[in-house]
C-alpha cells in the first residue's frame, strides 16, 4: 500500500493555475479513449503537443485503473450528477498535472518489484512513474469520496523572448 503523497504537487489554489480543464467519464472501459481525446485537445489548445505522447499514457493508465480496481463491480448505471470517474488537466507556467477523481478510497497498488513484468496487466503505475516527473495520490475530504491520483510533468521554460532584429544600419561609404 502506497502512503497518500502531496508532495511535489503544485499549490492547489486554483487562482495559481493558469489553465485547467476537466472532464467526467463514464464507467466503461471505451472512456479510456475519450481521455486520450479529451486530453489531446486540451494540449493543443495550450500549445503543448510535444508533450502529448508520455502525457496520454499516463493519462491512459490513471483512467483504466481508477476504471478497473475503483469502481464496484456491479455499478451498471451511473448517476448524471456524481459521475464515477473525472480526470483533471492543470496548468501552471512550468508544470502540468494530470488527477484522475475515483470514487474509491484504497490506496493505489504498485507491482512488487519481484513480480513478472512480462504480465499482460499490472503496470500501470510503473509506467506512470516512468513516463511523469513525479506521481502521488491523496484521499479526498468535505462531500466528495474516494481519492485523486496525480502525475506531474515539468514543462520546459519558454525561451527568453529575443528582441525584434532592426533593420541595419546604413554606414556611409567610403570611396
Amino acid at each position: 500500500m502506497l502512503e497518500p503523497l502531496r508532495q511535489g504537487l503544485p499549490p492547489i489554489d486554483a487562482a495559481s493555475v493558469s489553465s485547467s480543464a476537466s472532464c467526467a467519464l463514464p464507467a466503461r472501459y471505451e472512456a479510456v479513449r475519450g481521455a486520450r481525446k479529451f486530453t489531446s485537445t486540451t494540449l493543443a489548445q495550450w500549445d503543448l503537443t510535444d508533450r502529448f505522447d508520455d502525457v496520454a499514457l499516463v493519462v491512459s493508465e490513471l483512467v483504466t485503473n481508477a476504471l478497473r480496481h475503483a469502481l464496484p463491480a456491479d455499478r451498471t448505471r451511473e448517476a448524471p450528477h456524481d459521475p464515477p470517474v473525472r480526470l483533471h488537466l492543470m496548468r501552471w507556467a512550468s508544470r502540468l498535472v494530470c488527477a484522475v477523481r475515483d470514487p474509491s478510497p484504497d490506496s493505489p497498488t504498485a507491482r512488487e518489484s519481484d513480480e513478472d513484468f512480462s504480465a499482460e496487466s499490472g503496470r500501470g503505475l510503473f509506467l506512470v512513474e516512468s513516463f511523469s516527473d513525479s506521481w502521488g495520490w491523496h484521499p479526498l475530504a468535505g462531500t466528495l469520496h474516494g481519492k485523486v491520483v496525480w502525475a506531474l510533468f515539468r514543462l520546459s521554460e519558454a525561451p527568453d523572448a529575443q528582441p525584434v532584429p532592426q533593420p541595419a544600419q546604413q554606414r556611409p561609404r567610403t570611396p
